[in-house]
């Protein structure tokens, strides 16, 4: 699909429990954390919260909190400019960079939330990804979670982002590209063809749900990646319902939790693959997550050649996460 090729190097690694971790870092443990109730004088105005009756925003009493970045990596007061120097291009740092606080309680993993509070946080993704594509100079919304130090969390207290950008990014558009080839070739959805081949073969299948299927897919760039994929095609986030959206949490949290068991709680990114704002539903694109737990280093070579190095194969990676 995106012309990448990956190096499933098994003399590398031993059983997929070698990489459990005795000891892990966690992320920053600043003296008054930011995100905890009582301590909202310390972010910037909430855009969007959940808030029990009777409270007022930027107050403690809420349950989910959305609010800009602090260090934002592009800011939406900004006028969308674009200009030559030469043979270069500059483009204004237009766009938004909020942070999603997933609940009041410090100490407590998105993993260990209830399904109902997860649900919650993914509408709350939804919510705001909705308000934002009403603005026109966002041709893409990326919401993406870094749990933990080594996956770039720099506060403990569980968070999600969400960037808003007036580009699409060039993975996402390699990743639409690819599937476009392939549709125009087959007529057909690639991924709706890996849910059929992977369902059929089994080995990298972990869960599912009526509306969701968590596996391993057959090229992962990192040990136990894992792609959680709609059962029904469509392309855009925005357009899951409340139902679909309770499933998508639901088999989210099985899968978090049955990776923070196999690998003893590990940091981990997962991002949002989802279609472009201002085309959201090409026929040939397809909804998915992809979940990507921090075991191993990208060295000199994978940044040197594009390649990825895996020690662990992805059918040993799901037989041990669907056995958890």
């Amino acid at each position: 699909m995106v012309d990448r090729w990956i190096i499933i190097a098994k003399e590398r690694a031993g059983r997929p429990s070698d990489f459990i971790k005795a000891q892990k870092n966690e992320a920053k443990e600043d003296s008054v954390c930011p995100f905890c109730p009582g301590n909202e004088n310390l972010t910037p105005p909430e855009v969007f919260a959940h808030r029990q009756p009777n409270t007022q925003p930027n107050q403690p009493g809420w349950q989910i909190r959305v609010v800009p970045n602090r260090f934002p990596a592009l800011i939406i007061e900004s006028p969308l400019k674009r200009q030559g120097e030469g043979i270069y291009d500059h483009m204004s740092g237009t766009g938004a960079h909020e942070v999603i606080i997933e609940t009041p309680d410090h100490s407590t993993q998105l993993a260990d939330l209830a399904e109902t509070q997860i649900f919650e946080v993914v509408k709350t993704y939804k919510e705001r990804a909705l308000d934002l594509t009403k603005d026109l100079r966002f041709k893409y919304i990326l919401i993406f979670k870094n749990h933990g130090q080594t996956a770039g969390a720099s506060l403990r207290h569980t968070h999600s982002q969400l960037i808003a950008m007036p580009v699409v990014p060039k993975l996402v558009k390699e990743e639409l590209d690819g599937s476009q080839r392939y549709f125009d070739f087959r007529q057909r959805c690639i991924f709706c063809d890996i849910l059929k081949q992977e369902l059929e073969d089994g080995r990298r299948f972990i869960a599912q749900n009526q509306d969701f299927i968590s596996l391993a897919p057959f090229a992962p760039r990192f040990p136990f990646e894992t792609w959680i994929i709609a059962r029904q095609h469509f392309a855009s986030f925005n357009s899951l319902n409340d139902d679909e959206i309770k499933s998508l949490a639901q088999i989210l949290r099985i899968t978090l939790q049955k990776m923070n068991r196999a690998l003893n709680n590990p940091d981990y990114n997962y991002i949002v693959h989802t279609a472009p704002s201002d085309d959201p539903e090409p026929v040939f694109y397809h909804f998915h997550l992809e979940l990507m737990p921090k075991l191993t280093q990208i060295a000199g070579f994978e940044v040197g050649s594009g390649f990825y190095i895996n020690p662990t194969p992805p059918e040993a990676a799901a037989k041990y996460l669907r056995e958890i």
